[in-house]
């Protein structure tokens, strides 16, 4: 039994994307009589990071979007060109101005409390959930949601899961002259030197004719020393782009699991959410907009009087997608095919539409098998029967 009564209604641990996201989204499913404290170690302040993602209509922050492209550029294996995203386009938020929105919002929520506490643990036990800080503070709760991983989300030790990384090393550059067409963002330029056992690309976001994210991608098994990254940045700036002279701006770092591990919370009180949770998706990196999606439901969720965990039952779309994540994952981990030859069957021999739907997770059965028969099937029927072979070691693992 529960020793004493909780002091809120919901503790959100964490407030970068995630966190603030699910504030946000409570408030506007209706639970403004509702206690939340918002919990991390600071507030988030500047440009540490930028989200990207696409939409085919507003979303809740498009007040924030930074910048919008309806074309993209796709360089990859015998195949250059600029596509058409229609009906889609793809976006840009900086962290610096989703942070500094909240900044504004918070204060005029008055069920909300901030804590600035260092979280050394979060605990749950049937009934109520707890958050334990550094100081030996406990805040209570009915739920706690967490953004904040305290071990790894990628295990490479269990060979029944697939564990690699996205992480890059962007810059902001800025050039004397004209150089960048805004009206285009180069999605993927594979035309960099590949590595054996690792997919490298690189990206280009014009903000205008001038200044630009240039960010070096590598998805692989193991992280590099942050260092590594700036004598492939400076090569692609200089051949690629043909850049003899940039300034630069700004420098943004970030790793992103690329798993399909369970991250799914099986606790009674406590749900992850974010990459923590399992938000990010796991063939792509990609997270933003998956954030919302989940912390909207998880918000309609709780406003219904339902549990949270009900936000992420699998659906027969949604079983298939996550086959189809560790297809591509197996693809890549047994070196079936390279990465950018994967990536150039998708955008060369599908229409971009049917493409962003399927990474959206948003195709019917039917495109699904459309996309399929574009890629190496041999290559990719070993690896879906591999996948297979991978979860149902796992479930038995887990005693199901």
């Amino acid at each position: 039994m529960t020793s004493s009564p909780p002091d809120f209604d919901y503790l959100i641990v964490g407030a970068g994307a995630a966190g603030l996201s699910l504030a946000y989204h409570m408030q506007q499913a209706g639970l403004k009589h509702k206690r939340i404290a918002l919990i991390d170690r600071a507030p988030k302040r500047g440009n540490d990071r930028t989200w990207c993602f696409w939409e085919t209509s507003e979303g809740p922050f498009e007040p924030l979007v930074f910048r919008r492209w309806e074309r993209i550029a796709f360089h990859g294996e015998g195949f250059s060109a600029i596509l058409p995203l229609a009906p889609y386009r793809y976006k840009m938020i900086r962290s610096a101005d989703f942070y500094a929105f909240f900044e504004d919002w918070l204060p005029r929520q008055p069920n909300i409390t901030r804590c600035f506490v260092e979280v050394v643990a979060v605990e749950e036990d049937e009934e109520q959930a707890r958050v334990v800080t550094r100081e030996g503070m406990v805040l209570r709760g009915e739920w706690a949601f967490s953004s904040v991983a305290f071990t790894s989300p990628c295990t490479p030790e269990d060979r029944y899961v697939h564990c690699w990384w996205q992480h890059f090393l962007g810059w902001v550059v800025h050039t004397p002259s004209p150089t960048f067409d805004p009206e285009v963002a180069t999605l993927m330029d594979f035309r960099v030197p590949q590595a054996e056992g690792e997919v490298r690309f690189a990206y280009v976001l014009p903000f205008n004719a001038h200044r630009a994210l240039v960010e070096f991608t590598v998805f692989s098994r193991s992280v590099w020393a942050r260092d590594a990254y700036h004598d492939p940045l400076r090569a692609y700036l200089s051949e690629q782009l043909a850049l003899k002279g940039y300034e630069v701006i700004e420098e943004e770092f970030g790793i992103i699991p690329m798993t399909d591990a369970d991250l799914a919370s099986k606790q009674h009180r406590v749900v992850r959410i974010g990459m923590n949770g399992g938000d990010t998706k796991p063939s792509t990196g990609y997270t933003f907009k998956r954030i919302q999606q989940r912390t909207r439901a998880i918000a309609a969720a709780l406003a219904s009087g339902r549990s949270p965990h009900t936000a992420q039952r699998a659906s027969f779309r949604r079983i298939r997608q996550q086959l189809f994540d560790s297809t591509l994952l197996n693809v890549l981990d047994r070196r079936r095919l390279p990465g950018k030859r994967v990536f150039t069957d998708l955008f060369a021999r599908n229409p971009t539409a049917r493409v962003l739907r399927f990474l959206d997770e948003d195709t019917s059965l039917l495109e699904d098998l459309l996309v399929m028969r574009t890629v190496n099937i041999p290559a990719f029927t070993r690896s879906t029967l591999a996948a297979l072979w991978m979860r149902l070691m796992r479930l038995r693992g887990n005693g199901a």
